[in-house]
Protein backbone atom coordinates (compact mmCIF):
# COMPACT_ATOMS: atom_id res chain seq x y z
CA UNK A 1 0.00 0.00 0.00
CA UNK A 2 1.39 3.94 -0.69
CA UNK A 3 0.12 6.69 1.21
CA UNK A 4 0.44 10.09 -0.19
CA UNK A 5 0.51 12.28 2.83
CA UNK A 6 0.68 11.61 7.39
CA UNK A 7 -1.08 14.86 9.28
CA UNK A 8 0.35 14.68 12.64
CA UNK A 9 -2.21 16.73 15.06
CA UNK A 10 -4.91 17.29 12.26
CA UNK A 11 -7.60 19.05 13.88
CA UNK A 12 -10.05 19.02 10.17
CA UNK A 13 -10.83 15.10 9.54
CA UNK A 14 -12.61 13.89 12.63
CA UNK A 15 -13.82 14.79 16.26
CA UNK A 16 -10.57 16.38 17.89
CA UNK A 17 -6.92 16.55 17.30
CA UNK A 18 -5.83 13.01 15.21
CA UNK A 19 -3.35 11.61 12.83
CA UNK A 20 -4.49 11.63 9.60
CA UNK A 21 -3.39 9.08 6.87
CA UNK A 22 -3.85 10.30 3.11
CA UNK A 23 -3.86 6.58 1.09
CA UNK A 24 -3.03 6.19 -2.59
CA UNK A 25 -5.23 4.44 -4.54
CA UNK A 26 -9.02 5.36 -5.86
CA UNK A 27 -11.05 4.84 -8.66
CA UNK A 28 -14.91 6.65 -8.50
CA UNK A 29 -12.64 10.08 -9.94
CA UNK A 30 -15.11 12.64 -8.66
CA UNK A 31 -15.36 15.92 -10.51
CA UNK A 32 -13.30 18.38 -7.40
CA UNK A 33 -11.96 16.09 -6.13
CA UNK A 34 -9.34 18.24 -3.35
CA UNK A 35 -6.70 15.11 -3.62
CA UNK A 36 -6.35 13.82 -7.46
CA UNK A 37 -2.85 13.00 -7.06
CA UNK A 38 -3.53 9.95 -4.63
CA UNK A 39 -6.12 8.91 -7.10
CA UNK A 40 -3.14 6.74 -8.56
CA UNK A 41 -2.13 3.70 -6.11
CA UNK A 42 1.52 3.68 -7.20
CA UNK A 43 1.62 7.74 -5.51
CA UNK A 44 3.51 8.05 -2.64
CA UNK A 45 5.83 6.42 -0.03
CA UNK A 46 5.10 2.47 0.56
CA UNK A 47 3.64 1.75 4.38
CA UNK A 48 6.54 -0.01 6.00
CA UNK A 49 6.40 -1.36 9.45
CA UNK A 50 8.29 1.60 10.17
CA UNK A 51 5.74 3.98 8.80
CA UNK A 52 3.20 1.94 11.44
CA UNK A 53 6.20 2.43 14.28
CA UNK A 54 5.88 5.91 13.36
CA UNK A 55 2.60 6.97 13.81
CA UNK A 56 2.22 4.69 17.09
CA UNK A 57 5.30 6.36 18.50
CA UNK A 58 3.97 9.70 17.77
CA UNK A 59 0.04 9.07 19.12
CA UNK A 60 2.00 7.39 22.48
CA UNK A 61 4.51 10.56 22.84
CA UNK A 62 0.72 13.05 22.84
CA UNK A 63 -1.15 10.38 24.34
CA UNK A 64 -3.25 12.81 26.32
CA UNK A 65 -3.92 14.98 23.24
CA UNK A 66 -4.39 12.82 20.25
CA UNK A 67 -7.87 11.69 20.19
CA UNK A 68 -7.89 8.71 17.18
CA UNK A 69 -6.65 8.03 13.53
CA UNK A 70 -8.30 9.07 10.42
CA UNK A 71 -8.12 7.06 7.18
CA UNK A 72 -8.87 8.71 3.99
CA UNK A 73 -7.45 9.24 0.54
CA UNK A 74 -7.57 8.41 -2.50
CA UNK A 75 -9.79 6.25 -0.48
CA UNK A 76 -9.24 3.49 2.03
CA UNK A 77 -11.62 1.12 0.39
CA UNK A 78 -9.89 1.23 -2.71
CA UNK A 79 -9.11 -2.64 -3.26
CA UNK A 80 -5.59 -2.99 -2.64
CA UNK A 81 -5.79 -0.87 0.26
CA UNK A 82 -8.33 -2.82 2.50
CA UNK A 83 -5.97 -5.92 3.31
CA UNK A 84 -3.29 -3.51 4.43
CA UNK A 85 -5.93 -1.27 6.51
CA UNK A 86 -6.86 -3.89 8.23
CA UNK A 87 -3.80 -5.51 9.69
CA UNK A 88 -3.02 -1.35 10.63
CA UNK A 89 -6.31 -0.97 12.32
CA UNK A 90 -5.91 -4.79 14.11
CA UNK A 91 -2.57 -3.29 15.70
CA UNK A 92 -4.07 -0.12 16.28
CA UNK A 93 -6.86 -0.91 18.17
CA UNK A 94 -4.47 -3.52 20.32
CA UNK A 95 -1.96 -0.69 21.04
CA UNK A 96 -4.91 1.89 21.67
CA UNK A 97 -8.09 0.61 22.69
CA UNK A 98 -9.26 4.05 23.84
CA UNK A 99 -8.58 5.79 20.38
CA UNK A 100 -10.98 6.10 18.02
CA UNK A 101 -10.46 5.69 14.12
CA UNK A 102 -12.85 7.41 11.17
CA UNK A 103 -12.42 6.53 7.74
CA UNK A 104 -14.12 8.39 4.43
CA UNK A 105 -14.89 6.11 1.65
CA UNK A 106 -16.33 7.04 -1.73
CA UNK A 107 -18.37 3.93 -1.53
CA UNK A 108 -22.17 4.20 -0.16
CA UNK A 109 -22.81 2.32 3.34
CA UNK A 110 -25.30 -0.06 1.15
CA UNK A 111 -22.11 -0.71 -1.49
CA UNK A 112 -20.18 -1.70 1.28
CA UNK A 113 -21.81 -3.75 2.86
CA UNK A 114 -22.33 -5.70 -0.20
CA UNK A 115 -18.11 -6.46 -0.10
CA UNK A 116 -17.09 -8.98 2.61
CA UNK A 117 -13.67 -7.17 3.17
CA UNK A 118 -14.57 -3.73 2.89
CA UNK A 119 -17.31 -4.58 5.57
CA UNK A 120 -14.81 -6.15 7.35
CA UNK A 121 -12.27 -2.89 7.38
CA UNK A 122 -15.44 -0.56 8.08
CA UNK A 123 -15.88 -2.72 11.18
CA UNK A 124 -12.73 -1.75 12.78
CA UNK A 125 -13.74 1.90 12.56
CA UNK A 126 -16.20 3.95 15.14
CA UNK A 127 -17.28 6.86 12.06
CA UNK A 128 -17.19 6.50 8.70
CA UNK A 129 -18.09 9.30 5.87
CA UNK A 130 -19.62 7.34 2.78
CA UNK A 131 -20.48 8.31 -0.74
CA UNK A 132 -18.84 10.06 -3.70
CA UNK A 133 -17.89 13.88 -3.39
CA UNK A 134 -20.75 15.86 -5.92
CA UNK A 135 -19.31 18.64 -7.00
CA UNK A 136 -22.89 20.08 -7.29
CA UNK A 137 -23.78 18.93 -4.07
CA UNK A 138 -20.76 20.70 -2.46
CA UNK A 139 -21.39 22.55 0.92
CA UNK A 140 -18.06 23.64 2.59
CA UNK A 141 -20.77 24.22 6.08
CA UNK A 142 -20.58 20.53 6.75
CA UNK A 143 -18.31 19.45 9.18
CA UNK A 144 -16.25 16.26 7.80
CA UNK A 145 -17.22 16.13 4.54
CA UNK A 146 -17.64 18.08 1.29
CA UNK A 147 -21.04 17.53 -0.03
CA UNK A 148 -24.52 17.38 1.35
CA UNK A 149 -25.11 13.77 0.09
CA UNK A 150 -22.25 12.42 2.13
CA UNK A 151 -23.22 10.62 5.69
CA UNK A 152 -21.58 10.64 8.85
CA UNK A 153 -22.32 7.43 10.05
CA UNK A 154 -21.54 5.77 13.67
CA UNK A 155 -20.42 2.49 12.51
CA UNK A 156 -20.71 0.63 15.67
CA UNK A 157 -24.40 2.04 16.39
CA UNK A 158 -25.54 1.26 12.65
CA UNK A 159 -24.29 -2.23 12.99
CA UNK A 160 -26.10 -2.95 16.42
CA UNK A 161 -29.11 -1.45 15.37
CA UNK A 162 -28.89 -2.59 12.01
CA UNK A 163 -29.57 0.67 10.06
CA UNK A 164 -27.68 3.65 9.43
CA UNK A 165 -27.17 5.73 12.69
CA UNK A 166 -25.71 9.38 12.54
CA UNK A 167 -22.65 10.18 13.93
CA UNK A 168 -23.06 13.13 16.77
CA UNK A 169 -20.35 14.41 18.68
Amino acid sequence: MKYSDIKYSDMINGNGIRVSLFVSGCDHNCTGCFNTVAWNSNYGNDFTEETQKNIFNYIHKYEGTIKGISLLGGDPTYHSNVEPLIKFLEDFKKEFPQKDVWIWSGYTWEEIKENTQRMKLISLCNVLIDGKFDEELKDLTQKWRGSTNQRVIDVNKSLKCGKIINYSA
